[in-house]
């Protein structure tokens, strides 16, 4: 089968693209590397069966010459990261909805299957244990840059949800809940990366907040095989789903177990928003998934624990300050 992953180069589209190789599918992968790394893709990058276009999904008619023949389009690419949000909002808004446009229509034209990435931001301040994929979305105010990717990513599912409905699309959306693991990095706001970067060089680990929040977390290689399921499922089309881990952590005591995993003597301190963020930015208290329609169509369930996490970027950001040392 012919496929084109978009954001093949990020955190999630680099692994996708190796599981979808090794199923001995042919895949192109587009990516603008303004987030994504060329390092992630090293391990396929002399894959007969792979091809990298370096380019941008705001692109319209490299998009379509993609797309063209491809049976499947998984769409992974955004501007995402809350520092990137806040830097660029403009810029990320144009990414997130112009490009996922030019996709979405793409895929429509040559009849392919579409599986896009969408969010857990998408419920805003909505902290109801257990949200599932009709509650309801509680936005701050649109004046707020910490909502612009929220919204940017309620208007790519209501953009697509239309092209099923009138154009025939069959596509699914994945609402992410904290997909972490090798690869990520904590450049971007991202959480357990950047702790674990932090407590390894022995720099105090900086909670934003209260550190009160609780959020759950989810591996990447519990994710990839239920993307390529749905993507297989003709009843998931034209429906949203959840993807995430129900293990709920404070912020606070993730800081401590990654010290403790780390055998790290750096300290927790905390920043506010206001000196993180700037004044645009708002936080919720919880965010935890219901996953039970992935789990009823497809069959998804995490086996990889917080601490299976928090032991594999510690192994990745080790084996990347090994190389880094080597090299010099």
């Amino acid at each position: 089968m012919r496929i084109l992953v978009t954001g093949a180069a990020g955190f999630i589209g680099s692994h996708l693209v190796q599981a979808l190789l090794a199923d001995g599918h042919q895949v192109t992968g587009l990516d603008d590397l303004s987030t994504g790394r060329l390092a992630n893709l090293q391990a396929v990058a002399d894959h007969p069966g792979f091809r990298l276009v370096q380019g941008s999904i705001l692109d319209e008619e490299l998009v379509g010459e993609l797309t063209a023949g491809c049976q499947q389009v998984y769409h992974l690419a955004a501007a995402v990261g809350a520092f990137v949000i806040r830097d660029r909002t403009l810029e990320s808004l144009r990414t997130n909805i112009y490009g996922t446009e030019h996709v979405v229509e793409a895929a429509a034209r040559s009849g392919a299957v579409l599986l896009a990435a969408s969010t857990s931001e998408i419920y805003g301040k909505n902290s109801k244990p257990g949200l599932r994929e009709d509650d309801d979305r509680i936005i701050g105010s649109p004046l707020k840059s910490r909502w612009s990717y929220a919204e940017a990513k309620a208007i790519d599912e209501s953009l697509i949800d239309a092209y099923c409905r009138e154009r025939g699309l069959k596509a699914v959306i994945i609402r992410f809940f904290n997909t972490v693991g090798p690869r990520q990095t904590g450049r971007y706001g991202m959480v357990i990366p950047r702790f674990t970067q932090q407590a390894l060089a022995g720099e105090p680990i900086t909670v934003y907040g209260t550190g009160d929040q609780i959020r759950c977390f989810c591996h990447v290689q519990d994710v990839i095989p239920a993307l390529i399921a749905l993507m297989a499922s003709p009843e998931a089309y034209g429906r949203a789903f959840n993807l995430g881990n129900d293990e709920q952590v404070s912020i606070n005591e993730l800081a401590r177990r990654i010290v403790a995993a780390t055998g790290s003597r750096s300290a927790i301190t905390h920043t506010p928003y206001l000196e993180a963020y700037g004044s645009g930015y708002e936080d919720m208290q919880r965010r935890i998934p219901d996953c039970g329609l992935a789990r009823a169509t497809c069959g998804f369930t995490p086996t990889r624990t917080l601490d299976d996490i928090i032991r594999a970027v510690i192994g990745d950001q080790e084996a990347s300050r090994n190389i880094a040392v080597t090299a010099s």
